[in-house]
């Protein structure tokens, strides 16, 4: 944490309790802080694992292009094969990109809410499978870095995900790492750069997610 100014520090700790929202939660429980300063990483943080890419890549098809991301199974692979399972079905289309943050560099998506009318259930949403367990490796969150949306239970990552467009230390240890953007990166920068509603992070207009497909790689 001492690479951080306090202002930095500061907007971590906001973040932190805000963004990672996700499933079969109230979103007053969802909204809690989590003390990136004074909180605890899991025990059971896999070391030393270096990433294996999946045979499969997820294209994402948004309004403003394509990413595409390699998943890492021997890391998270019960995040992987969620994340692809709903990817097949056809569960992420349709969703939009409903949280930006350009200082902090991190967009997000996969809520089902997000396909409706009303901006503000937004990140509030989850899949009708149960919730995961965490899945903490020591791998570091870098520009690019794909990680499992959760609340501020470890153990509640869905369907949600989101993506770091730079260095997040405060997340490393603590957050289901499961993929890399591979493609795209530069569309992703656009994404977390558009309007937003004043004073939230939520988009002034709808960030489309048209599709998630499993391509082989």
């Amino acid at each position: 944490m001492t690479d951080f100014t306090r202002k930095s520090l500061l907007a971590l700790l906001c973040l932190a309790g805000a963004l990672f929202v996700a499933c079969n939660e109230t979103a007053k429980d969802q909204t809690k802080d989590f003390d990136a300063e004074t909180g605890e990483a899991a025990a059971n943080v896999k070391k030393g694992v270096k990433p294996e890419a999946d045979e499969q890549v997820a294209v994402i098809e948004t309004d403003y292009g394509r990413i595409v991301l390699e998943l890492y199974p021997n890391l998270a692979p019960q995040m992987v094969e969620r994340f692809k399972r709903l990817a097949g079905e056809g569960f992420y289309n349709g969703t939009s990109i409903h949280r930006i943050d350009p200082d902090l560099g991190i967009i997000q998506g996969g809520d089902p809410n997000s396909k409706d009318s009303n901006p503000f259930n937004d990140g509030a949403g989850s899949s009708p499978l149960p919730n995961l367990p965490a899945e903490f490796s020591d791998i570091p969150y870098e520009r690019g870095t794909v990680g499992a949306a959760r609340a501020q239970s470890n153990d509640s990552a869905n369907c949600q995900f989101y993506i770091t467009l730079k260095r997040q230390p405060a997340f490393d240890n603590r957050y289901t790492v499961f993929g890399r953007v591979i493609e795209g990166l530069n569309n992703a920068d656009i994404i977390s750069n558009a309007p937003v509603r004043d004073g939230t992070d939520r988009p002034a207009d709808k960030i489309l997610v048209k599709s998630i497909t499993l391509q082989k790689r």
